[in-house]
């Protein structure tokens, strides 16, 4: 994985986290005031999942995430001629919806740590990290209700058809684990729905939120799909070659639960010597760390690290062709600068 400090085709690095880090602080206060509305115990495990405080109610100064997806949608609204503040409902429900998905997942797949901290559910129990994401998820439908805006509507319907998506996403994800035949078409239809669809709705609710016509949210949508495929390989890829204390997840963590993840796939149906040798023993528990060391090895080898990364230049040009067609007026440069990061990134 390239190096984050320094981006391709004079990209600076600092206008991403720039982006990033302003909407994070203009996100933040609207986040907390839709939490206060929670339950007392939701209230205080979803502040545990945004990083605010620890398992005991102090104030920590935890990470809360990239805040990538409300980034985009704040972009996207001024991308098309909008303001921040029209498109503030659509940012903070998807980051509620990004964060939902988090605790669910967290529970489906028994990860013991994320963000460089033990996950809600080994704090607070799976059951009641299960109930907090279902708090977030209403939630984010309650901020778009009531934000007043014309396209509180038509912006639930997109969030809710999202949401269907992310479901059948990790669906198929979890049926996969129990399959020998999946192939990289469905492995990366998956994917679009767990990971792509958020992130194309996030691009769609800013512009919608601030009155974009439909070609240009169209055009922004396919930005984020394009953009969230090629989050997914990188993902991947980290989740097997990541350094835990940089990822602030477990070594080997996808190979150790046997996931088909992108490159996986691709090596298992390599037709190669290497990817025969992983499709014979894939199935069976890891027995060492030497055994997942092995493994990734023979992904490496079948070809599967090499594609991820080719897949991901790939869409990343297809997802700056889409901002191109798209006719901005504005914050192309920074949503420039985000797609590369999210490319580039090594956590």
């Amino acid at each position: 994985m390239a190096s984050p400090d320094v981006l391709p085709h004079d990209v600076p690095v600092q206008e991403a986290y720039r982006a990033l880090d302003l909407a994070r602080g203009r996100v933040d206060p609207a986040l907390r005031s839709a939490l206060d509305t929670l339950p007392e115990d939701m209230r205080h495990i979803a502040r545990y999942q945004f990083g605010w405080i620890d398992e005991h109610g102090n104030s920590s100064d935890g990470s809360g995430g990239k805040a990538l997806r409300p980034a985009l949608a704040l972009l996207a609204a001024e991308a098309v001629g909008g303001t921040v503040e029209e498109a503030l409902p659509a940012a903070v429900a998807v980051e509620l919806v990004h964060n939902f998905s988090l605790l669910h997942d967290d529970v489906i797949d028994t990860d013991a740590t994320r963000r460089h901290r033990p996950t809600a559910w080994t704090v607070f129990g799976a059951s009641a990290a299960i109930l907090a994401g279902d708090a977030l998820l209403s939630l984010a439908s309650e901020v778009l209700a009531d934000s007043g805006n014309s396209a509180a509507l038509p912006g639930l319907r997109l969030l809710n058809s999202t949401v269907q998506e992310l479901i059948q996403g990790q669906v198929t994800d979890l049926a996969f684990e129990q399959r020998s035949d999946v192939d990289v078409a469905e492995c990366q239809r998956m994917a679009e729905a767990k990971t792509a669809a958020l992130l194309a709705s996030s691009c769609e609710l800013g512009a919608l939120f601030a009155g974009a016509d439909e070609q240009r949210s169209g055009h922004l949508r396919r930005f984020g799909h394009d953009l969230g495929l090629a989050f997914q390989h990188v993902d991947d890829l980290l989740g097997i070659w990541g350094d835990p204390a940089v990822t602030g997840k477990s070594a080997y963590s996808d190979l150790h639960a046997r996931k088909k993840t992108l490159p996986v796939v691709f090596a298992l149906n390599s037709g190669s010597s290497a990817g025969q040798r992983l499709a014979e023993h894939y199935h069976q528990p890891p027995t060492s760390e030497s055994d997942l060391t092995g493994t990734a090895e023979l992904v490496d080898a079948a070809g599967g690290r090499e594609w991820s990364h080719a897949r991901t230049d790939q869409l990343l040009a297809q997802a700056l062709e889409q901002l191109e067609a798209a006719g901005l007026t504005a914050r192309t440069h920074e949503l420039t600068a985000l797609a590369h990061l999210v490319t580039r990134r090594d956590h």
